[in-house]
């Protein structure tokens, strides 16, 4: 997991002088950003506490201190919010806890139905693995992982581990880089958020031991939510499909998104239709053995 003084280090390192107006004389300087003196100054806080706040010794910092510190770093507001959830920590007990199991609530199972299956779509928890899918959504992005996975928490199929340690995953994106960036900055921004979920710590911990794509992201430091995008398969049946994804978020239960897909373009648009099909049939065949 991540600590208030390594984000702030990273955020400090990507200032440069001339960026917010500092001029340097042309001295030569020893750090690639800011200088802890410089930072402190243009946020109006002492020096001596900036570097306590840096290194974990200043408790928590009050929110304006902490906008201030945001506005220097010329942070995003995504990146502002990870920064304040940081600060938070301080008032955490210490230590990983196993958190509940992770169920989706009945409304957003409903919304799920009320769908259908021309609209493919995914319900994901907060450390991205997959609570409940349509067919068409199966189908789209994971047809060969067992349709009836979700149901089983031991079984749920993760996101992040299919990108980055599942070549089949991997070969299906044509623009796995991107993607795998937001769902490495993602991950960082869930992390500031929970940061005692022991769940989450050991899927950050395997990833980075296991890929080292996803370590060398992860050092990167960046931080981002997940909400629109494009996805560009080379689908195992359908062949090329571009798709938008796009993320509901769920006032019951904040950790879950319904994530949705819309085709961009019109092969793409026959090629979820070929999907929808398939998946009606394998419906009704999955009917049928019931009775």
């Amino acid at each position: 997991m991540e600590s208030l003084g390594t984000f702030l280090k990273s955020r400090r390192d990507r200032v440069t002088p001339a960026e917010i107006g500092l001029r340097t004389y042309g001295t030569s300087r020893r750090v690639p950003g800011l200088r802890r003196e410089e930072l402190a100054q243009l946020a109006g806080v002492s020096a001596g506490y900036y570097t306590r706040l840096e290194q974990g010794q200043a408790g928590t910092a009050s929110e304006q201190v902490l906008d201030a510190l945001a506005r220097v770093l010329r942070l995003d507001q995504v990146e502002t919010l990870h920064l304040h959830n940081l600060a938070r920590q301080f008032t955490k007990p210490p230590g990983l806890t196993e958190p509940p199991l992770e169920e989706p609530h009945g409304r957003v199972l409903r919304l799920l139905e009320s769908l259908g299956e021309a609209t493919p779509a995914i319900v994901l928890g907060r450390r991205g693995d997959v609570l409940a899918w349509n067919r068409t959504g199966h189908a789209l992005v994971a047809e060969h992982v067992p349709y009836a996975s979700p149901r089983e928490p031991d079984q749920r199929p993760s996101i992040p581990r299919m990108f980055f340690l599942d070549p089949h995953t991997r070969h299906m994106y044509r623009n796995w880089q991107d993607l795998a960036r937001v769902h490495v900055a993602y991950l960082r921004l869930t992390a500031g958020r929970y940061p005692t979920d022991a769940r989450l710590a050991g899927l950050i911990g395997e990833l980075t031991m296991r890929s080292d794509d996803f370590a060398r992201m992860w050092a990167a430091g960046d931080v981002s939510d997940c909400t629109v995008g494009a996805m560009h398969l080379r689908h195992p049946t359908v062949g090329a499909v571009n798709v938008d994804y796009q993320v509901w978020l769920q006032p019951d239960s904040p950790d879950h998104r319904v994530e949705i897909y819309t085709a961009n373009d019109p092969a793409s648009g026959d090629a979820v239709r070929v999907l929808t099909q398939q998946s009606g049939r394998a419906a009704e065949r999955e009917a049928l053995g019931r009775h």
